[in-house]
Order: C-alpha cells, then structure tokens, then sequence
C-alpha cells in the first residue's frame, strides 16, 4: 500500500546555502561589517535558519564590538527580503531529486514538504526549482503557530497531501529533523550528501541516505 513522503527542503531537497548566506551578508555589509560568513565553511549553519546565521555573525565581531541591543531582530525581516531578492541565483536541486520524485509518484506514493523556510518563500522557490507541482501539500515555518520539530506541522504536511501518518516517513538533513520525526512516531531517512556528510549518522536515523536513486527502494520497503 503506498504512503506519504514528506521532505524538508533546505539541505535535504536542494543546496540554499549560498543564497542564505549571500542575505545573511547583505545585512552585515549593510552595517559597514563585511562579509561575516563564508559560503562553503558556513554551509551549516545556513541550514539552521536565519536567526543563526545572524547571531554567528554578530558573535564573530569579538567583545570590543557593540552591537546594537535587538541586532537580529532588527535584521532578520532584511535578511528575508535579501533572500526573496535572490532565491535562487545559486541554488540548485541535489542530484537525483527530480527522478526520484517522479519515481516515488510512480509507486504512487504522495509527497509533502515540511519546512522550517516561511512558507511563501518555500513556495516561491519550489516554482523557481520546477518542482512545485510534485507535491501535494507544503507546510512552512509560519503555516501553523509551531514550527518542527514540534509534529503538528508534520502531521497537517501528511494530512494535507491525503495520507496517514502511520504510513509515511520524513527525509531530512538536520537535528530537526530527527526530532520531528521522533515526535510523530516515524521513521526518518537522513541525508549524507549535506555539510556534515556521513557524521550525520550520530543522530541514529532509521536510514542514512547517501544518493536520492535509492530512496524509491526504501519508501518500497518502509511503505510498501
């Protein structure tokens, strides 16, 4: 009996992380402080949201800098508008994602995406991406008034594209990820092709996926 394949989005469907950053510095050269992050070394903590790649910035300036109290609140609906500005300038789609999507449908398996990206830009770069319409429903950072990795908006992600939790499964990248699903009861797969690359598997997923070719197999054999 087919499922419900629910993905996170950055780090797990595509690479954002030079145009997270690129925004995260934007607001930084708008203060007169430079660049502060570096697109490849910095790859991870793009992953983890905006509010963080602001405050390891702002933590890099050293203790003679005084930084304005609210600094990242004041930044961060910049730093979102940076980012709508240029989505997708560099970012690209993890190889095998567009097969593998076409394959799961193929099984006839639904797909969601639960994301922790506010939903109207996870829409805007879905479209950018040409794979929007693979999903039958998408949940973002403000959908709901909780965010992941509490799994309510697993949950409305699985619901929202027809299925039952009882039979789906998460694809991430993160801590976040791992805990979501935990919270929901299901098993997770997480990526190894990210930043952190295989070390990933100390968050002892149920599965480690290293190429998106294999995922068809493991939603065959998790969801039948």
């Amino acid at each position: 009996m087919a499922g419900t394949v629910v993905f996170d989005l950055d780090g797990t469907l595509a690479d954002t992380s030079s145009d997270l950053i690129a925004a995260a510095n934007a607001c930084f050269q708008a203060r007169g402080l430079g660049c502060l992050l570096d697109p490849a070394e910095d790859a991870l903590i793009a992953f983890h949201g905006g509010r963080a790649m602001l405050q390891t910035g702002f933590g890099r300036l050293g203790p003679d800098y005084l930084l304005p109290p609210g600094a990242v609140d004041e930044d961060y609906p910049r730093l979102l508008d940076h980012y709508a500005s240029g989505i997708a300038v560099h970012t690209r789609l993890y190889d095998g994602v567009e097969a593998a999507l076409e394959a799961l449908a193929g099984d006839g398996h639904t797909l969601a995406v639960c994301t922790n990206k506010p939903e109207a830009l996870a829409e805007t770069l879905l479209r950018q991406l040409g794979v929007r319409n693979r999903f039958a429903a998408l949940i973002g950072a403000d959908t709901l008034p909780v965010r992941k990795p509490d799994p309510r908006p697993y949950r409305a992600a699985v619901e929202g594209a027809g299925g039952q939790v009882a039979s789906s499964f998460l694809v991430g990248d993160t801590e976040t990820d791992r805990k979501t699903a935990t919270a929901a009861g299901v098993p997770v797969a997480l990526v190894a092709f990210g930043p952190e690359g295989e070390a990933i598997a100390r968050l002892a997923p149920e599965a480690l996926l290293t190429r998106f070719a294999d995922l068809p197999e493991l939603a065959r054999d998790w969801l039948g």
